[in-house]
């Protein structure tokens, strides 16, 4: 195959994170976008070293496997890329993509390992509890949009009204917004989306978060102090009063207008108020309690989150068979919700986290909780690890997509623990990460994925190891 080539072929199979594999006459390409089964046309982007890339032109079949999508915005949204499929077939996909990268990595062990398969995700729909909506249009110059980046673009904003992954009060407040800024721009109000070359423009983000289990609401318009003339505590509080009048299945318990000036393409701020209520909401999770402000991390699915936490804590009470009177670290220990599911098993849980908003919001929960043996470290892993005097009997790892840093990967293998529990949202990085405890002298005992984000090319996956030499 060469640069600029259009091939044509079916998609065998899907790859993490989103790698159709096309078998053509030509041999085998990658193409993004594609749904297993389909005959496709594609234009090869990249040809090297007998490998191909191509971008999606035209699905020519459409997969036996395919049916209605049950969201309008689908194909348009860059979110969702199974929402043709039934659910349980997007399930297989990701179970396949885990074992084929497992697989290679864990035949090098002498010892049996379990892989328990793919672990449905209890709601399928309506599963986030956080979003951004992003300001924009879906064509140059075209009316003011607010939702999701178009597939394959990065300027173009399709308003997703309609959007299935989240709840009707999530379509209810974006809809209520986007009108309420329609309106006054067509009432002649000097109201504009910023440009994100330009670096010009007042609206830029809606961000949404919502607890399954309280159905408390926290949500903020993410603006740029470029007003331009605009009578901007007047719209604001108009926005606020309109929020307030929907007819929601959950309760709003803070609006927030947050500043933010930052040429990246992010949601920041420099600067937040308070239009109404407080800047913090509750979510409850395995019977615990967590008070949760507006940019703190936390599991974008809290029903997925509690059935990942569950299988973590039978992994740890039973294969990891947790003592009382042991030490525990919780690296990369975000808001500290694991550290808190095993406090009550362990005589101490030390976590570690690198985000100072979510020490504190640990540090804070545990409280809320009753709980006295949970210790929250700010740092790098890396560089708190060698200021640590208690040593762990055990060690519970959550790293960001990237994996653990080589270089604390194996300060963390010289503790030379019995157990360790390794929960990963990129199993690429958790396959280059294996082969280093294998190194070492760890063995994968068990390990299941767990669907978190239904349609989406995303998985967690949760592996038990043990130390044999």
């Amino acid at each position: 195959m060469k640069k600029g080539q259009i091939i044509e072929g079916i998609v065998t199979r899907i790859d993490f994170p989103n790698k159709g594999i096309v078998a053509c006459d030509e041999g085998i390409c990658v193409v993004k976008n594609a749904i297993p089964g389909q005959e496709v046309r594609a234009a090869v982007n990249k040809a090297r070293k007998g490998k191909a890339e191509g971008r999606l032109l035209e699905v020519l079949e459409p997969s036996p496997l395919e049916q209605a999508s049950p969201c309008p915005h689908f194909g348009q949204c860059g979110s969702c890329i199974y929402l043709s499929l039934p659910y349980e077939e997007t399930l297989k996909i990701k179970e396949e993509q885990v074992k084929r990268l497992l697989v290679p990595v864990l035949s090098e062990q002498e010892e049996d390992w379990h892989y328990e398969g793919a672990k449905a995700n209890p709601a399928v729909f309506g599963y986030r509890n956080k979003m951004e909506f992003t300001f924009g249009d879906e064509v140059k110059d075209g009316p003011l949009a607010l939702g999701m980046h178009k597939r394959g673009s990065f300027y173009d904003i399709v308003s997703v009204t309609d959007c299935q992954i989240v709840d009707e009060d999530y379509r209810r407040i974006i809809d209520c917004t986007l009108h309420f800024f329609q309106e006054r721009k067509e009432e002649g109000q000097p109201i504009s989306f910023y440009h994100r070359l330009r670096h010009e423009g007042y609206l830029r983000h809606l961000l949404v978060r919502k607890a399954a289990r309280t159905g408390e609401i926290l949500l903020a318009l993410v603006t740029t102090t470029q007003t331009d003339g605009l009578s901007e505590m007047e719209m604001l509080t108009a926005w606020q009063e309109q929020l307030q009048q929907l007819p929601l299945q959950g309760e709003i318990v803070g609006i927030m207008h947050v500043k933010n000036d930052s040429q990246a393409d992010v949601v920041q701020s420099d600067e937040t108020q308070i239009l109404y209520g407080r800047d913090y909401f509750y979510e409850q999770l395995l019977g615990l309690q967590f008070k949760i402000s507006l940019f703190s991390f936390f599991q974008t699915n809290s029903l997925s989150a509690e059935l990942l936490y569950n299988t973590a804590r039978e992994y740890i009470l039973g294969a990891l068979e947790a003592k009382e009177g042991q030490i525990v670290y919780d690296l990369y220990s975000g808001t500290g919700t694991i550290a808190q599911m095993l406090s009550p098993v362990v005589k101490k849980v030390i976590g570690v986290e690198i985000v100072e908003e979510a020490v504190e919001a640990a540090r804070e929960n545990a409280a809320l909780n009753g709980l006295h043996n949970c210790e929250f470290i700010a740092g790098d892993v890396l560089k708190v690890l060698d200021a640590i005097e208690e040593r762990p009997d055990m060690i519970v790892l959550d790293p960001p997509r990237d994996g653990v840093h080589p270089k604390a990967l194996l300060k963390i293998i010289d503790y030379g623990v019995e157990n360790i529990l390794y929960i990963s949202c990129k199993p690429t990085s958790l396959a280059r990460d294996l082969e280093v405890f294998l190194e070492k002298g760890y063995v994968v005992k068990r390990c299941a994925a767990v669907d978190q984000f239904s349609w989406t090319g995303h998985v967690e996956t949760i592996c038990c190891l043990s130390r044999i030499k």
